[in-house]
């Protein structure tokens, strides 16, 4: 039947034979887009031979040859029998856990409807170099490699799809591990057709936000439009969590910035925002700027050098930051961050090599105090900001959010040339 909303899919998955690696946890990555130092990837490769970071982030002497290689890596590692393709369709409940933090959702083939109709719906923009890398990943490998994470509201009951997940986790687990990062994860498959059609049922009339995954939800539609003749490329691998069950939670995004040094950025100041010198290790630092109202942010030189930027100037905002937007949207920290500090006082290009992102605030602190340059450190938009910005149509300047927690990267991977997917 056809239907307005969400339409999961089960598909088989292609997952670890567990006695084929030293463990699951030595295989799995944090999402390509998390992994962001040449460190942090050499420790994924040398954790396993086989550790999923080889296929999302491969490394290769020539660039141009990275995405040919991912592919053969997977042809490979099918073949040997390291990833082995499960018997039938199924959905995946996918469970977290962390101390009291707890998280779970349904892991299917989402149908890509047309943007136009509202059933997905994004709220940052995207960098087209990274989806252009994104494409030539997923087009020469033909596969899905890690879930999008998407939320949607339920009704808060453990009914419909919530209801089979709450039944599944009472099972045995397809799988079980626990990742450095002290989450554990667990896999369960859904494949009695009952369930798959009370799944359905309840999906079929929401809408769903995307949490992580905008170049890849870019990438997904990119490659539906270019390939109409591969009906595989109509769906997109994703995780789907019910936040009105399991919230999930907001952080920031933080900016790295290689080429201006910390003195240079404070000089070209003047007045366009007040300036602040906090004397304070990070944790009082980052106490002090999510304590701060308005516009603010962190300038960080290292570990101990902060100064607090706030009281953004109203000619300068006047200027700078787009009119035809809501208001909501001129007022975000990312928006003035962009539009009128970084474009407008600093100079600073908009391109990889002049602005990184960085999801954690030390990691961004220790690279500016290793290279000299400087780390913007940012609070998180509320999640209610978000969706009111979505439902508008309204897209946030790139990074501006993370939602999560975001799924392990390789406990189960979809690839798009079986003919019994999507059956």
């Amino acid at each position: 039947m056809d239907a307005d909303g969400l339409r999961l899919v089960p598909f088989r998955g292609l997952r670890y034979a567990p006695e084929r690696v030293g463990s699951l946890a030595a295989v799995t990555s944090p999402p390509y887009d998390v992994v962001v130092r040449p460190d942090q990837v050499e420790q994924l490769e040398t954790a396993d031979p086989y550790n999923i970071v080889r296929l999302i982030l491969p490394q290769t002497a020539d660039p141009a040859a990275r995405h040919r290689k991912a592919a053969e890596t997977l042809r490979a590692w099918e073949a040997e029998g390291v990833l082995v393709r499960d018997a039938e369709p199924a959905l995946y409940v996918y469970e977290q856990r962390r101390g009291e933090l707890v998280q779970r959702g349904l892991i299917g083939a989402l149908r890509l409807s047309p943007p136009e109709e509202g059933v997905v719906l994004p709220h940052e923009d995207v960098m087209p170099q990274v989806v252009e890398d994104r494409l030539a990943l997923m087009r020469e490998t033909g596969a899905n490699l890690e879930p999008l994470l998407l939320s949607y509201r339920g009704d808060g009951t453990a009914t419909g799809a919530t209801g089979v997940i709450e039944r599944a986790v009472k099972r045995a687990p397809l799988l079980s591990t626990t990742t450095t990062d002290g989450f554990a994860h667990r896999l369960w498959s859904v494949t009695e057709p009952g369930e798959l059609a009370e799944v359905d049922a309840d999906l079929s009339s929401r809408r769903a936000l995307i949490g992580d995954g905008h170049h890849r939800w870019a990438t997904y539609l990119r490659l539906r439009a270019a390939h109409p003749e591969r009906p595989a490329w109509n769906h997109g691998l994703v995780l789907l969590v019910d936040t009105m069950r399991y919230p999930l939670r907001v952080s920031a995004i933080h900016r790295f910035l290689p080429h201006l040094a910390p003195a240079a950025a404070l000089a070209r100041l003047g007045d366009a925002f007040r300036v602040r010198p906090l004397a304070a290790p990070l944790p009082d630092a980052l106490a002090a700027l999510e304590e701060t109202p308005g516009n603010a942010f962190l300038l960080a030189g290292g570990p101990d050098s902060f100064h607090l930027l706030d009281r953004p100037s109203p000619d300068l905002l006047s200027s700078t930051v787009r009119h035809d937007r809501p208001q909501t949207w001129r007022t975000l920290d990312a928006t003035v961050l962009h539009a009128a500090l970084l474009n407008a006082v600093w100079e600073v290009p908009d391109r990889p090599s002049d602005i990184g992102y960085l999801h954690s605030a030390e990691a961004a602190v220790a690279k500016a105090a290793r290279t000299g340059g400087s780390a913007v450190l940012m609070r998180a938009a509320a999640e209610s900001t978000v969706l009111e910005l979505a439902q508008q149509g309204v897209t946030m300047p790139r990074k501006s959010t993370s939602f999560g927690p975001k799924p392990a990267t390789g406990l189960v991977l979809r690839t798009l040339d079986d003919p019994a997917d999507l059956a």
